[in-house]
């Protein structure tokens, strides 16, 4: 069986830590894993198969060689150096916003739009949609296989860690002290729902709603399908 030189870019994140343990758990053919970070992480290490694994910092990693690298670290990152891992011969798997809708890079959900993944040759990048599209679209995609969808109506209620680890720990912080914010505040998370992720467009709809109906279209392969998320 062949083996790969997998990088993770974000690798001390949530997501790059949550891939870590994926990779592990699923015994994926790695002959080398490269956890990447800025230069903050640059003195840390990742525990992965029983070993300690120095953090590589992004500024300064030479991409030649590595098989697959997955991107987890914000679409400013992925922007800057996703095409350069690109054009140095790696699969990049890009968890971020950044590609989503160029029309030269696939979008993929495996279970719903495999056939699309043979465009990746193109520029060597694939991008990942967002959470709530994924689940949703692998729930209806059977149905819209047999009988054409035309109109999803759909409210997501989302973790709290999707915005971070930094918000992340605000929110545990919250949870365990016996002083609460105004209940006013907007950083209040704790025993607390925010109608609204992202910013609002001019027309009322947030980002993360807007995000539902473009990534469905693409996945779908349908610009008339039509989206009514509340997130």
């Amino acid at each position: 069986m062949s083996q790969y030189n997998v990088a993770i870019v974000g690798a001390t994140g949530l997501v790059g830590e949550s891939l870590t343990s994926l990779l592990e758990d699923r015994e994926f053919p790695i002959s080398s894993l490269i956890p990447i970070a800025s230069e903050r992480s640059q003195n840390k290490h990742v525990q992965f198969k029983g070993e300690n694994i120095k953090i590589q910092v992004l500024n300064d990693f030479n991409f030649t060689g590595v098989d697959f690298a997955f991107f987890s670290a914000g679409a400013l990152v992925s922007e800057q150096f996703a095409p350069i891992a690109a054009k140095s011969g790696a699969i990049v798997i890009d968890n971020t916003s950044q590609f989503r809708y160029e029309d030269d890079i696939p979008l993929v959900v495996p279970e719903v739009n495999p056939d699309a993944l043979m465009k990746y040759s193109t520029t060597n990048i694939i991008a990942n949609p967002n959470c709530s599209t994924i689940q949703m679209l692998v729930a209806l995609n059977p149905i819209h296989q047999e009988a054409t969808i035309k109109k999803i109506n759909v409210a997501t209620y989302q973790a709290i860690s999707g915005a971070g680890r930094k918000t992340l720990d605000i929110f545990n912080q919250q949870l365990i002290s016996d002083e609460y914010p105004n209940s006013d505040d907007p950083m209040l998370f704790a025993h607390n729902v925010i109608p609204q992720i992202g910013e609002f467009d001019e027309d009322g709809n947030s980002i993360e709603e807007m995000k539902m109906l473009w990534e469905t279209q693409k996945i779908f392969n349908d610009q008339e399908i039509r989206v009514n998320a509340t997130a």
